[in-house]
């Protein structure tokens, strides 16, 4: 699946794969204080609930990644994140408007996060992708220790709006 990432270069989504793995932990430590280690990936590519995909520049540089889990008729979006010198590009808002197409066609009732309170950017992001908040988790998120706001979207739900937003998202979920 091929996005324009405006205001920047194509970008294709695809299935995350072993040797994308290197990438994609790199992106994840340059993102995150508590960031997942390369194994957590690795642990989860194989599983049927889990569903990795990462953006790849036209260059073939993986450019960003998400993780979305799926059971029980709802999903979550795991992990996310972009590489910093693509952030504000479209790259995260086109990995979650292609994680949330599948979750609708997976029938998935409700799709659920967790994001920093501070993380204006990413709570918009999600914001104009039809999320809104239904509670928080204190204390939740540590190095700095801080709420997490826990965000849900309805199957099928409609972005309130077609607005630009940065997609610099912090780690909407934390469970390892």
């Amino acid at each position: 699946m091929v996005h324009a990432a405006a205001p920047g270069p194509a970008i294709t989504i695809r299935v995350m794969q072993e040797g994308d793995l290197t990438a994609v932990a790199a992106i994840e430590a340059a993102s995150f204080s508590d960031a997942w280690p390369r194994s957590a990936f690795a642990e989860l590519m194989p599983r049927g609930y889990a569903r990795l995909r990462v953006a790849v520049a036209a260059n073939g540089e993986v450019c960003g990644y998400c993780v979305m889990l799926l059971a029980g008729g709802e999903g979550e979006i795991a992990n996310i994140a972009t590489h910093p010198a693509w952030r504000g590009r479209g790259v995260g808002r086109a990995l979650l408007q292609e994680s949330l197409a599948a979750a609708d066609e997976a029938l998935a009732e409700a799709i659920f996060l967790e994001v920093r309170e501070s993380n204006a950017a990413a709570r918009a992001l999600y914001a104009a992708q039809g999320f809104v908040q239904v509670g928080r988790r204190r204390q939740y998120y540590q190095q700095p220790a801080e709420d997490a706001l826990v965000m849900r979207r309805a199957r099928g739900a409609s972005a309130p709006s077609s607005r630009s937003a940065d997609d610099h998202a912090a780690p909407p979920s934390r469970s390892h």
